[in-house]
């Protein structure tokens, strides 16, 4: 007789009663467990640089930490393997890359946008506009070199090496596959641009040695910073990195970034302002953004082909600032799951849980949220001040 039928007669239940445990709980909790495994990472960088105020000698010690930093790349690829992918259809972040990737290089995207420029360019100048050059003639166009190179910084898993359309390096400190080589993006040392013909320099990428020290500047056609800056403790460093990335960038080429945020919209729309200047002041000109659930993706075209001296003294590295940069009372809770803040709830492992199927807008000054779909930004603000 089963549980249901003892009930209805009366009987009592003599044996023992066993209760179906879902399956989601554990999974749920080893996902909680792998977070607070990597945002306690972050956190004790936040927290060392508030009390040393070196971020060189932190980010050193740091990447001599290889014990910690094997325990992060493990949590991170657990969490793509086994989370991540589960819970986000299509893998939303890296499908995102992927689109306006093909938009913008194989659809005529880039052509769009350079007819865009020069059209603006002359009613600035009050003059008629000058055609644009050919296609073929572009120095990124992919129909003259084949595969979109593509440098992923701080690759967990590797995830764009499955597109035939990329051909791609993936980098990390700590390398949790085989396929990605270990390099420290903020110490790269960047060397004189190749002077070869496209197959040339995928040759010359198909066999890069392990570890990668230096790499030739204006080799890639696209550089993807996905959950990667807000990893660093300080504004500097992230602006060392979109610097760098500028400077690793083929004239018109594309940089993505990826940095998660669970709050609507409006609440940190400011800041995404203050990013979209300071990345700007290098050389770049936002292509696409949009707000997902839990990040934001925005796409940055390379205008120029140098960045001048002076831009440290405006103030623009400040600008590529976080919430927790100003939290000097974060809860620095070390234990395996820790309380999370308002801001980093979420931010990571559940960050990939609630993607909205929202296009995303080009460079004509709007943006689309899954929140606020209607929400235009405001006019670009005045220069922050630190």
């Amino acid at each position: 007789m089963d549980l249901r039928e003892q009930v209805e007669t009366g009987e009592a239940h003599t044996g023992p009663l066993f209760m179906p445990i879902p399956v989601e709980v554990p999974r749920k909790k080893e996902q909680e467990k792998l977070s607070g495994l990597v945002k306690n990472v972050h956190r004790r960088l936040r927290r060392k640089y508030r009390e040393v105020g070196d971020f060189d000698r932190i980010w050193r010690e740091h990447c001599e930490d290889e014990q910690t930093l094997s325990q992060y790349a493990l949590a991170m690829k657990n969490l793509a393997d086994n989370h991540w992918t589960k819970n986000c259809e299509g893998e939303g972040r890296i499908e995102w890359c992927r689109s306006v990737c093909q938009e913008y290089f194989l659809d005529g995207g880039m052509k769009r946008m350079l007819e865009k420029d020069a059209k603006s360019a002359a009613l600035s100048s009050g003059l008629t506009a000058a055609p644009v050059p050919p296609y073929s003639t572009i120095p990124s166009s992919i129909s003259q070199l084949g595969k979109m190179r593509l440098l992923d910084v701080g690759s967990c898993f590797n995830p764009f090496l499955k597109f035939d359309e990329f051909l791609t390096v993936g980098i990390d400190i700590v390398p949790a596959v085989e396929s990605v080589y270990k390099c420290d993006f903020l110490n790269l040392q960047l060397q004189q641009p190749l002077q070869l013909a496209g197959d040339a320099v995928e040759t010359f990428l198909r066999h890069l040695h392990n570890p990668i020290d230096a790499l030739p500047a204006q080799l890639f056609h696209v550089v993807v910073f996905s959950l990667l800056l807000s990893y660093f403790p300080s504004p500097y460093q992230r602006w060392i990195c979109c610097k760098k990335a500028h400077e690793l960038l083929e004239l018109h080429g594309l940089l993505l970034i990826i940095t998660p945020d669970s709050s609507h919209q409006n609440r940190h729309a400011l800041m995404m302002r203050s990013w979209r200047v300071a990345v700007e002041s290098l050389g770049f000109k936002r292509y696409k953004y949009v707000k997902y659930s839990h990040m934001h993706l925005i796409a940055f075209r390379k205008m120029s082909l140098t960045t001048t001296s002076d831009l440290v003294s405006r103030n623009y590295p400040e600008m590529l600032y976080i919430p927790q940069d100003f939290n000097s009372n974060e809860e620095e809770d070390l234990t395996d799951v820790p309380v999370r803040s308002d801001f980093e709830d979420d931010q990571l492992a559940w960050g990939f849980t609630e993607l909205p199927e929202t296009p995303y807008d080009s460079d004509s000054g709007e943006s689309q949220s899954s929140s606020l779909p209607g929400f235009h930004e405001l006019e670009d603000p005045i220069l922050l001040q630190s």
